[in-house]
């Protein structure tokens, strides 16, 4: 009989398990009693669909390790009197003052009031709420968990939003560099997920420019994520998404809108030159309000906007360099060297940038510049430049010209990728000790771009076989260069050289003759 109401009926509809995270709540006490107490009082709390995360520490010192482990905890529950009768008022200090967290509210509990007056506690001491034992009740500690979670996520959200905003301000400043546009795209998602008050749960995508935009078959690719999807970025959708929310995503693509679903949505990113892109979120509340909704729209157009700002240039600088390389590799090819020559040596000087510490900046600057080294050759009669023998003393003289008449074809500009190119094009040929040509420039006197392009270019030149030569193997052009140091490459680059020479030889590999 009783068997026919043990159990409940099966609902009708599916229980939305969606895990949205936990509130950590950290109880100190020494006292095992009063953790099982606590534990039991807030078993069934639930704040925004997520529930209590709950870790215990017994003593001062144990909560000092605890707060370092969980810096997302939320709330902590301490109590005064410990291993110390000021235990709980250390971490406080070591909270606010040591590890720096302004974010977790801290409750005191004590059951001795008497050993740390309320009053002097809240002046002396960063806390949040002052509690004795004895009038926290089940009721009072729950409506007390309450206010410190709101009080905790409003906390959260600011500070995410402030982070967001700050991301968006320097992302706008810079909107024109190359890479600008993944930090702005981060910043508008957590500045939006911030602003609905949700999880930190969104990625932008967006298809090929090659790719048509209303056909049922174009590819999306994940361009920046934040939370699940922070390493998704460069895979396709359909590898992330499951089937329900594809389907959602090709109907605001087909309708150019925004979709809701359940706890997510898809908003379709417009411009005028828009090739079809889009925002997802998800961990969002039930109920959005219509300012919410016209964020999301809002937000929506400005990141296809700045997308494509940002892309336009990054196509132009790609067209560029191109540009560079193609008449780069013409001269080069005219030398019978190798076509990929010029991008060996421009990745190979971009890598010898980085690992003897110049900024990113410098490091590109010489990678774009580098193929214009040799650009001089042009002005080298055949019968010199494809000489397969060595150069006799008057040919050599001819040879050396190549680095003034590269000076002269480029300097002058305004432009400080040609500016770099030129200077590179006259001292690439100079030697550490002073013996090299066309000023005999020693040492630091050498423009560092010009000491990086001269071991980049003799690297790979050993490297590969040319008219006049066959190619090295590694170990013979790594002892040549070490024999070297000091005399025609600077020593430190040289240590460099040694030190990367794996992600050398990646380059050398991908760029094959």
């Amino acid at each position: 009989m009783m068997g026919d109401f043990l159990f409940s009926d099966e609902p009708d509809t599916p229980v939305d398990n969606t895990d949205l995270g936990t509130w950590k709540v950290l109880i100190v006490d020494d006292e095992p009693e009063v953790h099982a107490v606590t534990k039991l009082a807030l078993s069934d709390f639930e704040f925004q669909n997520k529930r209590l995360e709950f870790i215990s520490a017994y003593s001062g010192a144990e909560a000092k390790t605890l707060i370092d482990e969980h810096k997302d905890a939320a709330i902590v529950l301490l109590d005064v009197v410990m291993e110390t009768d000021d235990a709980g008022l250390q971490v406080v200090k070591y909270i606010r003052e040591t590890a720096k967290n302004n974010h977790i509210r801290i409750i005191l509990r004590t059951g001795q009031p008497g050993q740390a007056p309320e009053r002097q506690v809240i002046v002396n001491f960063d806390i949040n709420d002052y509690k004795s034992k004895t009038e926290l009740t089940a009721q009072k500690l729950f409506t007390v968990i309450m206010s410190s979670l709101r009080s905790y996520r409003d906390i959260i959200s600011i500070e995410q939003s402030r982070v967001g905003l700050e991301k968006i301000i320097t992302a706008s400043r810079n909107i024109f560099s190359a890479h600008s546009i993944e930090h702005f795209i981060e910043g508008v998602m957590q500045q939006l997920t911030s602003l609905l008050g949700i999880s930190d749960q969104a990625m932008y995508a967006t298809t090929l420019v090659a790719q048509n935009p209303a056909s049922q078959n174009s590819k999306m690719i994940i361009c920046s994520g934040t939370g699940e999807f922070e390493k998704s970025e460069g895979k396709d959708l359909e590898e992330v998404l499951h089937a329900e929310q594809l389907s959602a995503c090709q109907e605001a693509l087909n309708n150019q809108s925004i979709i809701y679903k359940d706890n997510y949505l898809f908003a379709y990113c417009s411009s005028e030159y828009n090739h079809s892109s889009m925002l997802f979120i998800t961990g969002i509340p039930n109920t959005l309000t219509d300012t919410q909704r016209n964020l999301v729209e809002i937000f929506a157009q400005n990141v296809q906007l700045a997308f494509e700002n940002v892309q336009l240039q990054s196509e132009i600088e790609a067209t560029q360099q191109e540009l560079v390389y193609r008449l780069s590799e013409a001269v080069e090819q005219r030398s019978t060297e190798t076509g990929n020559h010029v991008k060996r040596v421009a990745h190979i000087c971009h890598a010898l940038a980085l690992g003897y510490g110049l900024s990113k900046q410098q490091a590109d600057l010489i990678r774009l510049a580098a193929p214009l080294h040799d650009v001089g050759k042009v002005g080298i009669p055949d019968s010199v430049l494809n000489k397969p023998a060595r150069l006799d003393a008057p040919e050599w003289e001819v040879m050396k010209t190549h680095t003034d008449k590269g000076y002269g074809i480029l300097k002058g500009s305004a432009h400080e990728i040609v500016s770099a190119g030129a200077t590179i094009a006259k001292e690439h040929h100079e030697k550490w000790d002073g013996s090299g040509y066309p000023e005999g420039l020693a040492g630091n006197k050498i423009n560092i771009f010009g000491r990086i392009v001269a071991l980049a270019d003799v690297y790979d030149a050993l490297r590969h076989k040319r008219c006049y030569k066959d190619s090295w193997t590694l170990e013979r052009v790594v002892e040549e260069i070490n024999a070297q140091k000091g005399t025609h490459f600077e020593p430190k680059l040289v240590d460099v050289f040694n030190a990367n020479l794996d992600e050398l030889e990646i380059i050398i590999k991908r760029y094959p003759d």
